[in-house]
């Protein structure tokens, strides 16, 4: 299993990436302001528009550490990584899955069964944990995510009709997430899923903790030999890791929405942490934004059970357990992608 190092998130909009010998040099304002030797690293996340030279590039291509820029929103914008690893035959079968429809779809289903298992999951143990503040919407919504998930089982579906089932439950699933915020400031209250941009602090959250899922995922898939561009469930399109969009459906529940709640309910980040923009865009300040990925890169340290493997592992592993998995049933050595599914 691949050792779980740290990322460096670089915060700052006026940071360069630069290289001297094996180590990645971070200048502002053409000052130094801090270096890192690129062996203590599996990934590199970059907020700003300057960028980085191609020789902290090369650097990052040779020892296997993916490069990914997000905008300020929280946008996932880019991955850089190096040569194709792994077996060509394994690309070439995700390729020809990915043409076929059908088989897309297969694929597609078990991606979004495990995401709507997960959102049951965080719906259930929030009735669990805090039953005084559990109403009827809430488990109304749950019972029909278990319809859901029974109707995935039962049937199969096109691309499009994943798609709307999908949209659906999700749809059921946010409509009753404002009652998992238990902080009762009017700056967190939560109406609809807005993006791009977000407009309000929850969308923000979401937004900016889906785009360091998607990173994750793109370097998990790249290390296992994977294309992150060529999906099943989302199509090719120029410029997205399709493929890594795929694989965070089923991490959305357990590692994005509960980590914003956490932050929420646990008062890590507070209203004036936001600053609102004049098209209405809400961004995460710079010290509130370096305090989230704190606690995120906490959070990926800690230990989860995988129900599928039947071991304990960190949890920012879990994308490359999954990546490995995807593997394993692309190239028939197991009969289907098992997702993760939250306990």
């Amino acid at each position: 299993m691949r050792k779980l190092c740290n990322t460096l998130y670089v915060t700052n909009p006026k940071s360069y990436l630069s290289r001297d010998g094996e180590s990645v040099v971070v200048s502002v304002d053409s000052q130094e302001a801090g270096r890192v030797p690129i062996r203590n690293l599996e990934g590199i996340v970059c907020f700003g528009f300057l960028g980085a030279s191609p020789q902290v590039m090369e650097l990052c291509t040779q020892f296997g550490v993916g490069l990914s820029f997000v905008s300020p929103y929280g946008k996932y914008l880019a991955h850089i990584s190096g040569k194709p690893s792994g077996n060509v035959l394994l690309r070439k079968k995700q390729y020809y899955v990915s043409d076929d429809e059908q088989a897309s779809s297969n694929i597609a289903a078990h991606f979004i069964l495990g995401k709507i298992l997960n959102c049951k999951s965080v719906l259930l143990r929030f009735s669990r944990d805090h039953p005084e503040q559990t109403d009827s919407l809430l488990l109304d919504a749950a019972g029909k995510l278990s319809d859901g998930v029974r109707m995935l089982r039962e049937n199969e579906f096109s691309l499009n009709e994943l798609r709307g089932v999908e949209g659906e439950l999700s749809h059921q699933y946010f409509d009753c997430f404002d009652d998992l915020i238990l902080s009762r400031d009017p700056a967190f209250c939560f109406e609809v899923r807005s993006r791009r941009p977000p407009l309000n602090r929850i969308n923000a959250l979401l937004s900016f903790s889906y785009s360091l899922l998607a990173a994750d995922c793109a370097t998990a898939l790249q290390s296992v030999g994977l294309d992150p561009q060529v999906g099943f469930l989302h199509r090719i399109r120029p410029g997205r890791p399709s493929l890594a969009l795929d694989l965070m459906e089923e991490f959305r529940p357990y590692l994005g929405d509960r980590f914003v709640l956490s932050l929420i309910n646990n008062r890590i980040v507070q209203a004036d942490d936001f600053v609102v923009k004049e098209n209405g865009a809400v961004l995460l300040k710079d010290d509130a934004r370096r305090t989230v990925l704190q606690t995120w890169q906490k959070r990926k340290s800690e230990e989860v059970f995988h129900p599928y493997l039947e071991e304990k592992i960190a949890v920012g592993l879990l994308p490359y357990a999954q990546a490995l998995l995807l593997a394993r049933h692309l190239r028939g050595d197991i009969d289907a992608y098992p997702p993760f599914i939250m306990k």
